[in-house]
């Protein structure tokens, strides 16, 4: 698991990410107090574009970007040395594998990060749904909850990267996007209603703004 750069991720995010983000799509946080300011904690959210990560972490102070690590699939962020560099280096990720051995913990390194400071950035979908649309979370994040049960898990639901970047798109189009960002839950004590309670949590959210349903 290597860090990412101290040097060129802040001074992209600043440069060029955050201007673009809030210039060309517009991006407005719903209740931006629940973002938290210090680690360890994760960003749950729902995953409808490559986007998703970029925008959460341009809301991010540049003070504490070098502690946000979203946690990504290894089989697709790690598929070349360039996008590997990037991904790492860049953007942070922590990578993970996918369909590990019984042998393997496939959750060791977020573990890590998590009792180091970090604030993981999770979609509990495991990958990019249809546009605007949430499908069921995978319980990953449950056994991670469980390992740091005082760890603040905060729901996320966005808005609009959907359709301004689907899943196959290559080329954004700019539309004005919303983050609805909710209060953090810690460990209950029982993986299926902790899952249930997120789902919840984060289909408030989307209620808000009366977007569309669970499927």
């Amino acid at each position: 698991m290597r860090e990412p750069s101290r040097l060129l991720r802040p001074l992209l995010f600043a440069l060029m990410i955050k201007p673009i983000i809030a210039l060309v799509f517009g991006l407005n946080v719903r209740r931006g107090e629940n973002i938290p300011t210090t680690g360890p904690a994760i960003l749950a959210a729902n995953h409808n574009s490559h986007l998703d990560t970029i925008v959460l972490l341009s809301m991010m102070p540049l003070s504490l970007l070098h502690k946000v690590r979203p946690v990504a699939a290894m089989d697709y962020f790690m598929r070349n040395p360039l996008l590997a560099w990037f991904s790492e280096r860049i953007i942070g990720i922590i990578p993970i594998k996918r369909g590990a051995a019984r042998d393997e913990d496939p959750l060791a390194d977020p573990e890590s990060a998590l009792a180091a400071g970090n604030i993981l950035v999770i979609f509990p979908e495991g990958t990019r749904g249809e546009p605007e649309e949430i499908a069921r979370f995978k319980k990953g994040i449950a056994r991670l909850a469980e390992r740091g049960p005082d760890v603040p898990v905060i729901p996320i639901f966005m808005h609009g990267l959907g359709k301004s970047m689907p899943k196959g798109a290559l080329i954004p189009v700019p539309l004005f996007l919303d983050v609805f960002v909710g209060e953090g839950r810690c460990w209950n004590g029982d993986r299926n209603r902790f899952m249930q309670e997120l789902a919840d949590d984060i289909q408030r959210l989307a209620d808000e703004g009366t977007f569309p349903e669970w499927e």
